[in-house]
């Protein structure tokens, strides 16, 4: 198999037929064997009927249907672990995204990248409520991780599957994934691609999912810089706590002895308590997290480390 098209579907059933069509005429004449899942991610209207038509008619689609409505990127993680191709290929199912842009993603793959991430250069969305969010998180996002990309929230990307082996995805982090798979070392590139407006049904996204993602970005760059050393972090500000409020405690002795000024009168004294109490607790929380990170890895005989490759071990 080289290509799994994965499709989180949420009440997108005038869409659906069409989607499968256009994918249908953009990979059949490319040659790739490809499969296409499609979850349905709880959807409320006849999705579910119309993907089973699909699934009936033509044997490369593969449908999941998810329990309830558990968001995108729990959609898209479950299509990522029934996918069998070498390449998975994750794009929206309200045809705002075009499946004749994946026989180029495929080139850039074969060039020897590993994550291909579109970039809607002309995207055809409203400015406020969409483009201008995004620009601004994109920028945050590059800036955060050091992975310089224009479009994080493009869905429409390519993985070679062993790079998604060591990813997980939770909350709204599949708009990451470029920079979690740089980590592991990656080669991480991306392509203008091509947008349609939305034909059919309303978007489910808007500028409430910026909170989310600002979250989001705060856990990668946790993970991505201190994951393994969190006492780094907390350290560190666990002793320029400490620092402060030395500074202060001295200051505040000095204007005791040399300026007569009353100790339980100056707030000096309180602003030392407070710096020396968060310094000690600064760094009894990234000694906790130090523990917490060595079960994480140890319990699960997690390496703190990948292998792109192997010569001659057997």
């Amino acid at each position: 198999m080289d290509i799994s098209v994965v499709v989180p579907i949420y009440n997108e059933e005038e869409n659906i037929p069409i989607l499968h069509a256009r994918i249908s005429e953009a990979l059949t004449p490319s040659g790739f064997a490809y499969e296409l899942i499609l979850v349905d991610d709880g959807s409320s209207d006849n999705s579910y009927a119309a993907l089973k038509l699909l699934a009936a008619k033509d044997s490369r689609v593969k449908v999941v249907k998810l329990r309830r409505n558990f968001g995108q990127t729990a959609a898209m993680a479950a299509g990522f672990d029934l996918a069998s191709g070498r390449v998975v290929i994750p794009m929206d199912g309200d045809l705002q995204n075009d499946p004749l842009d994946i026989p180029l993603l495929m080139e850039r793959i074969d060039e020897g990248f590993d994550v291909v991430s579109g970039w809607r250069k002309d995207r055809k969305d409203t400015f406020v409520n969409r483009k201008l969010p995004s620009l601004i998180a994109n920028g945050l996002i590059s800036r955060m991780t050091g992975v310089h990309l224009h479009d994080y929230g493009c869905t429409l990307k390519a993985y070679r599957r062993e790079v998604l082996e060591d990813v997980n995805l939770y909350g709204e982090m599949h708009r990451f994934v470029p920079a979690l798979a740089h980590q592991v070392g990656a080669r991480v590139t991306e392509m203008p691609v091509r947008h349609h407006e939305r034909l059919h049904g309303t978007s489910k996204y808007g500028i409430s999912r910026t909170t989310k993602v600002i979250l989001d970005l705060m856990t990668v760059k946790f993970l991505l810089s201190y994951s393994t050393k969190p006492i780094q972090l907390f350290g560190r500000w666990g002793i320029y706590t400490l620092g402060a409020g030395v500074v202060s405690g001295v200051a505040t002795l000095y204007m005791k002895f040399f300026e007569n000024t009353s100790m339980n009168r100056n707030p000096l004294l309180i602003l030392t308590a407070f710096l020396l109490f968060m310094g000690v607790q600064f760094i009894v929380m990234g000694l906790l997290a130090e523990l917490i990170a060595r079960t994480y890895y140890e319990a699960q005989g997690k390496a703190i480390y990948t292998i792109k490759e192997k010569l001659n071990f057997g």
